[in-house]
């Protein structure tokens, strides 16, 4: 999108009738965006309960109309010419099929910030770079925020990771560069947005249930490599390397060069071993760029040291944490910050809860919570990081189960035992059967509130000192548990009682 065209847009939304569809996260900021600048905005959702009507009220004082219930989401209302959908509406939902059958646009709200992003001072606008895969992101986006302020940047994470980017692009303050963390769902809601460097941490099934199929969500995140676009992907990981390869072929073909700071090379990778030419990697105990150090034929430039990763927790940082850590210097070496605000910025990082939080020592044995390992692709990688561990896992699958029998193979030489719960937990143990036949297995079977003490009890008579409880559930929490921070929390609880006894 040109300058023209970004403010032919933006002058556009006056007196523009749209419809905000879905009033969670990422909805009510939209809306009063959009009528801050003069469109008439009616914002639906099919929901309505108390806390949505409280939302209503509060946009009713931006002059936004609201409409709430079955029959408001069925389709947008007369005149609309623009919908703003909520990442996690289908396409398949009747608003959304009723405005693609009448032609309306429809996209998400990502798209809508990406075009409403400011000027600043220099005469260039706001740039973002942006992080998707299917595990990691968070991390890596305040991993890498942490790496552009530390180099003196204004400039904050936002997307996927919290932060509405509609409020963040109409900052009376304009931030200089954002770490923009990307979901599936949000880039299949977008167009034109091609931030200035990219990258695709890993790409394992999820959300099959929104996207239908693995080729689909696959494409879906290979949208992020737009058109001038650093893209930068991981070399341990078969289905990046290989969209970073296909943007490398079709450039190569169209003779097109990427945008970014001087002398950054179009495509670069990231891997755990020692890197190669045009690579980010591990050598000598420390993070090592060979992509965007004014040339790669030497040794490359050091960034920081592996160790500095631990953040006080005694031991070698796990694994994915180093990936996701390279993955954040690559995209910040593409926008040009220096090698001292690398280290300067993974040294301030400390872990969100329930991504690989210690939670104590009992009688010897670690109990470490990673209840974000929502799927088995993070159940893997958590495990990799552990020996001996005893596994607690289970929960809803919902379309993932086609990766348990790469999880259970790679993780059975480690397992001390396991202990099983939530809906899917059969589905786990058949595969723990195949693969790791001779391992102890647990199944908790009750689902109330004291199921998590009974996880607990169970790992700790299969634990001995020195080894790991580790709870990687590898499924969604949503058959037990409102959402992935209660399982963990109720996880730390559980092994506080425990200790107490």
């Amino acid at each position: 999108m040109t300058a023209a065209d970004a403010g032919d847009f933006a002058a556009g939304l006056v007196g523009r009738r749209v419809c905000v569809a879905g009033l969670g996260v990422s909805g009510p900021p939209a809306a009063r965006v959009l009528a801050a600048r003069g469109a008439r905005v009616t914002a639906v959702d099919s929901r309505d309960d108390d806390d949505q009507r409280a939302i209503a009220a509060e946009l009713a004082r931006h002059g936004i109309a609201v409409a709430l219930g079955g029959d408001a989401a069925a389709a947008p209302p007369a005149g609309t010419d623009l919908v703003i959908t909520s990442p996690g509406w289908t396409p398949g939902s009747p608003l959304l099929a009723a405005a693609a059958a009448a032609g309306v646009e429809v996209m998400g709200d990502v798209e809508l910030a990406w075009r409403l992003r400011p000027w600043l001072d220099s005469g260039l606008r706001q740039q973002w770079l942006a992080v998707t895969g299917t595990n990691g992101k968070t991390t890596t986006v305040r991993m890498l925020a942490l790496i552009l302020k530390a180099a003196g940047y204004r400039a904050l994470e936002a997307g996927n990771v919290g932060t509405s980017l509609a409020e963040v692009v109409t900052d009376p303050e304009p931030y200089q560069v954002v770490a923009v963390e990307l979901s599936s769902f949000q880039l299949y809601w977008s167009s034109t947005i091609a931030p200035q460097a990219a990258a695709v941490l890993n790409v394992a099934a999820h959300h099959l249930d929104w996207h239908g199929t693995f080729e689909a969500y696959a494409a879906a995140k290979s949208k992020i490599f737009a058109a001038g676009t650093i893209a930068i992907g991981n070399a341990d990981d078969e289905r990046s390397a290989a969209m970073v390869s296909a943007v490398r072929s079709a450039r190569a073909a169209g003779s097109a060069r990427a945008a970014g700071s001087e002398g950054a090379p179009a495509t670069a990778l990231f891997r755990l071993g020692e890197p190669g030419p045009g690579e980010l990697g591990v050598a000598g105990g420390f993070l090592v760029d060979r992509a965007f150090c004014g040339g790669s034929g030497g040794p490359g430039v050091r960034l920081a040291p592996v160790a500095d990763l631990d953040h006080g927790a005694g031991r070698a940082p796990a694994p994915h944490i180093v990936a996701d850590a390279l993955a954040a210097a690559a995209l910040a070496r593409a926008y040009g910050a220096p090698p001292a605000a690398i280290g300067a910025g993974l040294r301030g990082f400390r872990p969100d809860p329930h991504r690989i939080s210690l939670v104590g020592n009992v009688a010897g044995v670690d109990y470490v919570d990673d209840s974000k390992a929502t799927n088995p692709h993070a159940a893997a990688a958590s495990l990799a990081a552990y020996d001996p561990v005893v596994w607690a896992a289970g929960g809803l699958l919902k379309g993932a189960d086609g990766d348990l029998d790469d999880l259970v193979g790679a993780a059975a030489p480690r397992l001390r035992g396991v202990v099983l719960f939530g809906a899917d937990r059969g589905k786990i143990a058949a595969a723990l059967g195949r693969h790791a036949p001779k391992v102890p297995v647990i199944e908790v079977t009750c689902t109330d509130t004291g199921a998590m003490d009974n996880v607990v009890k169970a790992a700790a008579g299969l634990a001995e000192p020195g080894d790991t409880v580790l709870l990687a559930p590898a499924a969604q929490s949503f058959d037990m548990f409102r959402d992935y921070p209660a399982r963990g929390d109720a996880f730390a609880a559980a092994v506080r009682r425990l200790a107490a006894r």
